[in-house]
């Protein structure tokens, strides 16, 4: 029986997360570029200079946290197994032009999340607590007003969250966990558990502080572990260019374990898994931008879309190349392993293999911590602000179930969700384009004039 709800959910996820909807995550983003005339290239130095920079002019603004803050949660969110497990499998199934079509996801894909962050400081609203509430849900419901549309969006999120954002990511850590140190998978399920409960007990505050120290942490370890290798193969990276670009446009051929791959094939794992990884258009990252402290919603959008660069044009880009210089991609390797592999055949004394687990863990910790905000707000939607302490106690105890169960039904289900997240947010994205260019050209000639 289980094995037959497996093969069903197999069957609705392939058709969701089908060429259709990888055309119009892809599609939204060329529309959105265009009607913001190419904004997150010519914005992309101002953008990130707002971000990791300019940080403390806006702290008497409304809202709950900082810019740099609400980039961090949403990075916290984004950063996760998608940058490990999902560029390699992207490898791995479509070849090195892969990444290429990765690039192209990750570029149009931050005027996407720009966009979502513009509505979502637009429309976002005080609740009971006192605290900010924001997010599709809002803007579909108070932009288009489609309040069915936003009900609607708040229920994929809400089940998105126990699944991609809880059980698969504590599943990972017990996995690697055990497969590095030999910890059991209840221990790290408990210990997992209470390090989560500590944090999001205590709402967005609680979790922003965390993320805004763990975050820069985690990437900035797993960049330099990178770059080193990088480095000492530095004769090699314009070889490896070279293939990404020759086998974006041209079928790449069996070699070794590799059974080759179509140019059609190898964009859609590109674009699949660089969407996956960064998650623009899904509508989970300007959940966490709404919080932010900020007078004006262009600002803050700005911020969040350096999390896009950051996620897929930095710390993707770093697992695709260590990949690629490493040759295994052509092996019978899968996965995780198969980054942890490359980095393994590089630095001594497992340092490598190291290096991935620990950096895994964080990403995944991170992630719940994220997603735990992401469903809060959308519980709060669907239920009001009476729900929340209670989710976050459910939340939290659903961590440690996850270390301990097989995850093959969650992991379709929460592809399911995640996917269906995107088609509300798409529509109001376009729907809403108006007031995103309204917005945008107020901002900026009040800057310029």
């Amino acid at each position: 029986m289980e094995g037959e709800i497996l093969k069903v959910l197999t069957v609705i996820r392939d058709f969701i997360w089908g060429l259709p909807l990888i055309i119009i995550l892809v599609g939204t983003g060329i529309f959105l570029t265009i009607r913001l005339k190419g904004l997150q290239i010519r914005g992309l130095f101002y953008s990130l200079y707002l971000a990791l920079i300019k940080r403390k002019e806006d702290d008497n603004q409304a809202g709950d946290i900082s810019h740099f803050q609400a980039l961090m949660t949403a990075l916290a969110a984004t950063v996760g197994t998608g940058n490990i497990v999902g560029v390699a499998v992207a490898i791995a199934t479509g070849g090195p032009g892969a990444l290429f079509w990765m690039w192209v996801t990750g570029l149009f894909g931050m005027a996407t999340k720009y966009s979502e962050a513009v509505l979502a400081i637009k429309y976002r609203e005080v609740d009971e607590f006192g605290t900010m509430s924001g997010g599709p849900m809002y803007y579909i419901s108070k932009g288009l007003g489609w309040k069915w549309l936003g009900t609607l969006f708040a229920i994929f999120a809400a089940i998105a969250a126990f699944g991609i954002g809880n059980m698969v990511q504590s599943n990972s850590v017990a996995a690697g966990v055990q497969k590095t140190f030999g910890i059991p998978d209840w221990a790290t399920g408990i210990i997992l558990a209470a390090l989560t409960g500590m944090v999001v007990l205590g709402g967005i505050k609680s979790i922003a502080k965390v993320t805004q120290v763990l975050v820069p942490f985690m990437i900035i370890v797993y960049v330099i572990g990178a770059s080193v290798i990088l480095i000492l193969k530095f004769s090699l990276i314009p070889q490896i260019f070279g293939l990404i670009f020759k086998y974006a446009f041209t079928p790449t051929a069996a070699t070794g374990g590799f059974l080759g791959a179509t140019v059609m094939y190898t964009m859609s794992q590109g674009v699949s898994k660089g969407v996956f990884s960064n998650e623009s258009g899904l509508g989970s990252a300007p959940i966490a931008a709404a919080a932010a402290k900020t007078p004006n919603p262009v600002k803050q959008a700005l911020v969040s879309m350096t999390q896009t660069f950051i996620d897929t044009l930095v710390v993707c880009t770093m697992t695709g190349l260590v990949i690629l210089i490493s040759g295994l991609w052509t092996s019978d390797i899968q996965g995780a392993e198969l980054t942890a592999t490359a980095f393994h055949g590089i630095f001594p004394f497992g340092i490598g293999e190291l290096i991935v687990t620990i950096t895994l863990i964080f990403f995944a910790y991170s992630t719940i911590l994220g997603w735990c905000y992401y469903g809060e707000k959308s519980i709060e939607y669907l239920f009001k602000e009476r729900a929340v302490k209670i989710y976050r106690v459910i939340f939290v105890i659903f961590v440690a179930i996850g270390t301990i169960l097989k995850l093959e039904t969650v992991w379709r289900v929460s592809d399911i969700m995640n996917g269906l997240m995107a088609f509300p947010n798409l529509v109001a994205l376009i729907g809403l384009s108006a007031v995103i260019a309204r917005e945008t050209n107020k901002y900026f000639y009040k800057k310029y004039s």
